[in-house]
């Protein structure tokens, strides 16, 4: 799908932004130095999970506050990649700057500003929270980091996700979600090579086992057989000092599994070209037992698997009639 807002101005210039802008995001206020006379264009192109723009625009300023997102489900973040001039962020207790050649990540279930001073070109991501945890870890720690794109995996990704966009009209649907798979597990070996990522609230051991713990378990969360005796093995401590590290992020590790292999599950649920039933899902990701894994999912995300399905086909504009595939 492509959507394109183009020459936006005249006198509702910055009102129609405002509009296209929470479309194609979430909802936020914007301000202007004048805004009959703002004019700015913005494509966007949907990747499966990760959504893409280009945005190309005068001056603004844009601010999330907690009436934006307090009845919203599904946790976002944007990761903004200028082109021209710089960006500045503010999330928290954070304030970061981000020139050309660099990215910079933003949650959107927290308050923050978000402005450039010039005209500016941006690409941006929009990625279910959700997804990145699944495969990295929690994602708190990761707003207002800005990270430098001009080399190693993090190159990679800039580059790919503008070569991307230059054959995105020529590809299926099937390949375009693959391929946003492909820019989700750049963006997250990007983030990860940065110690920054590490839980800075308890000490750099401690912290080092508990990421080495997470890790595994995300390594392996297919298996079956993982458990917290497994993950405590494997990482060469006892099984109580374990359960402790997990005690210090305010989660059990069982609970650390289960929520990880639900974060999964979801992300198959919602993709529109995946055809395995519920039960396949469920079982891939270590639920042997499907009524278990149904009322884990509906504790979790407030819906059924099978409403999960409904909803992914009506975003996709796909009838939901006939038989679900359990």
């Amino acid at each position: 799908m492509r959507y394109v807002v183009d020459n936006i101005g005249g006198p509702l210039g910055g009102d129609a932004w405002q509009a296209a802008v929470t479309e194609t995001y979430f909802p936020l206020d914007t301000e202007y130095r004048n805004r009959s006379e703002f004019k700015g264009a913005l494509d966007t192109w949907s990747l499966g999970l990760v959504g893409v723009s280009r945005m190309r625009c005068d001056a603004v300023s844009y601010r999330r506050h907690r009436r934006h997102f307090v009845n919203e489900r599904d946790a976002s973040l944007l990761i903004t990649i200028p082109e021209v001039s710089e960006v500045n962020f503010s999330q928290g207790s954070r304030s970061v700057k981000c020139d050309p050649g660099g990215f910079i990540l933003e949650r959107g279930d927290a308050p923050y500003e978000f402005w450039h001073g010039r005209p500016n070109a941006l690409w941006v991501l929009k990625v279910p929270s959700a997804s990145v945890r699944a495969r990295i870890g929690p994602t708190e720690r990761l707003s207002a980091l800005s990270f430098d794109g001009t080399s190693g995996v993090a190159a990679l990704f800039l580059d790919t996700v503008r070569t991307t966009i230059g054959h995105v009209a020529q590809i299926t649907e099937a390949a375009r979600e693959m391929t946003g798979r492909h820019i989700l597990e750049m963006l997250c070996l990007s983030i990860v090579s940065d110690d920054r990522v590490l839980n800075s609230s308890v000490s750099s051991i401690r912290a080092g086992h508990l990421h080495r713990a997470e890790q595994y378990i995300r390594d392996n969360i297919k298996s079956s057989a993982l458990g917290p005796q497994a993950v405590a093995d494997a990482c060469g401590i006892s099984l109580r000092y374990l359960q402790g590290l997990f005690q210090d992020s305010d989660k059990s590790i069982n609970g650390f599994i289960r929520d990880s292999r639900l974060d999964h599950c979801a992300e198959e649920l919602t993709s529109t070209t995946c055809s395995s039933t519920i039960a396949e899902i469920a079982y891939r990701w270590g639920f042997a037992d499907q009524s278990q894994f149904c009322r884990h999912y509906r504790a979790r995300f407030g819906c059924s698997p099978t409403e999960t399905r409904k909803q992914a086909a009506l975003r996709a504009g796909r009838p939901t009639g006939g038989r679900q595939r359990h």
